[in-house]
């Protein structure tokens, strides 16, 4: 009973991201393969023609996800809420980019959302997939290994066989989680940076000849540290600290 519900809270904390997707039935389709999978959490980005009935024919019954859909202009809207997020592609790239097949990324998804995290895997468009700028938002690629000369799989398929790897993880035995705080979120990050922003210009750090280039350097490096949620409340005291001793 214990291991069911520490399944359902798992596989509750994932989020299957489409962006742009331009035909309806696909919606309805992918739906349809999540459900089969215990998943039930859908976002759309920008979907060309959603509702529609073709989505809802397609899903086969999986009506209920569909209920639950949630619709977001951008991929950064979608995100704002999840501290991992991986991206599948359909080709390798040539970025330089952390890279997991599907049951890597089946690992990794559903140990982070075991401990509370919410995780997003997003998927492109049909014809041509994420472009840069959308992996950027990403942590990993995931890359599912195919004819290399009939490499395409529809939406649906790709969804499927993420999903497949999702559930026969989830059946292994839970492993037992630490008390580690959680990794900060997008929309928390984004409030730091906006708050370091405003200190460093009031104690004159900042150059103000060029404030993006060193605010971008401030981003690289905190994103690469990942602070968990504990830290990033550190570092918003260390600066609130410092606004109060400047006040006269």
């Amino acid at each position: 009973m214990l291991r069911a519900v520490v399944t359902g809270i798992m596989l509750e904390n994932i989020q299957i991201v489409l962006v742009n997707t331009s035909h309806p039935g696909n919606i309805g389709g992918v739906a349809r393969a999540m459900k089969n999978m215990c998943l039930e959490n859908l976002r759309l980005v920008d979907p060309v023609l959603y509702p529609h009935a073709q989505a809802t024919a397609r899903a086969s019954g999986a009506d209920d996800v569909l209920q639950k859909v949630q619709v977001f202009s951008t991929l950064a809207d979608a995100l704002k809420d999840c501290s991992l997020v991986l991206g599948a592609s359909a080709r390798l790239r040539r970025l330089a980019w952390p890279e997991l097949d599907p049951r890597q990324c089946a690992s990794e998804s559903l140990q982070r959302a075991g401990a509370g995290e919410t995780v997003a895997i997003v998927f492109g468009r049909e014809n041509s997939g994420l472009t840069n700028e959308e992996l950027e938002l990403c942590h990993y690629l995931v890359h599912i290994p195919s004819n290399p000369e009939y490499s395409s799989l529809n939406l649906a398929a790709a969804v499927q066989v993420i999903a497949y790897e999702l559930q026969m993880a989830s059946r292994e035995p839970p492993q037992v989680m630490d008390n580690e705080a959680a990794a900060a979120s997008s929309e928390q990050m984004e409030l730091f940076y906006e708050h370091l922003f405003h200190v460093i210009s009031e104690i004159g750090f900042l150059s103000q000849d060029h404030p993006r280039k060193m605010m971008r350097r401030l981003r690289r490096l905190f994103n690469r540290a990942q602070l968990d949620v504990v830290e990033l409340n550190i570092m918003r005291g260390i600066l609130s600290t410092v606004q109060k001793n400047r006040k006269p």
